[in-house]
């Protein structure tokens, strides 16, 4: 398993659990779990989105795995009002072995964490009942895209993204969904995109997409820090950058994820 990018303390986990609530109406509208009743979700960290789907979704039971011991305690936790409903299990993706199979599957990312994502797509297919449904959610990096020129931002996410490559993941691991889920064995793989495109005609969101995208970057920084990649200097200059975007009268601020649904 690849480090983890933004670490594992605890103001990490507190913005994991606020990203999805964040980033759920862009996230939910294409995932459809009705009618199933057992659920297996991979590398679900602290269990923000967990919670969000047992709220969609009232007839699921899930099982929640995950590498990071530390964020599976942090999950029972969080889902402690989930837990006749919730399984946590301690694993390696890469190497998935349970007693039971699934009807249905989720991933958000997640695999952008993983050395080895065909690895983790053909063991979470072993696990899967004929007929099962899968929603993966994965991030497409290098759809980034803003103006006007933000050096020092450019610099950082430069950075950023390169961390995680170092580290063994995959920032753009969204574009190859598509190849990884037929590679797998997977059929009836259906792609789609999500995400932002903001300007000052719509100044409020433009602002608020900006201060959540400020918190995403700065919780590379500990790693970035740590590495020697960046220094103070480039993530003040990379949160003034992003204040200078939002009063920018021609700011454009444009960013897709990749979602994925198939069937077993």
């Amino acid at each position: 398993m690849s480090q983890y990018l933004h670490g594992y303390n605890t103001d990490e986990q507190q913005r994991l659990i606020d990203q999805a609530g964040f980033l759920a109406s862009l996230i939910y509208p294409s995932v459809d779990f009705t009618g199933r009743k057992k659920l297996l979700e991979i590398g679900s960290g602290v269990g923000a989105q967990t919670a969000v789907l047992l709220g969609l979704f009232p007839d699921l039971q899930i099982t929640s795995v995950d590498f990071s011991e530390a964020q599976l305690a942090t999950a029972a936790e969080n889902l402690k009002d989930f837990a006749d409903r919730v399984a946590l299990v301690h694993q390696d993706a890469q190497e998935l072995h349970l007693e039971e199979k699934f009807d249905s599957a989720f991933i958000c990312w997640a695999l952008e964490h993983i050395p080895d994502p065909l690895a983790a797509m053909k063991r979470l297919r072993a696990h899967l009942l004929p007929g099962a449904k899968v929603h993966i959610t994965e991030v497409f990096n290098s759809t980034f895209y803003y103006r006007p020129a933000a050096p020092a931002l450019e610099r950082y996410y430069k950075s950023y993204n390169q961390q995680q490559i170092d580290f063994g993941g995959n920032p753009d691991v969204g574009a190859q969904l598509g190849n990884l889920l037929a590679h797998a064995g997977f059929k009836e793989i259906v792609l789609s995109r999500s995400g932002f495109h903001l300007d000052q005609s719509q100044p409020d969101e433009l602002r608020r997409f900006v201060e959540f995208w400020k918190i995403l970057m700065k919780s590379g920084a500990p790693s970035l820090l740590d590495s020697g990649a960046i220094n103070q200097t480039d993530i003040d200059a990379m949160e003034s950058d992003l204040d200078q975007l939002v009063a920018d009268e021609k700011a454009v601020f444009f960013y897709q994820f990749v979602q994925a649904k198939a069937t077993v």
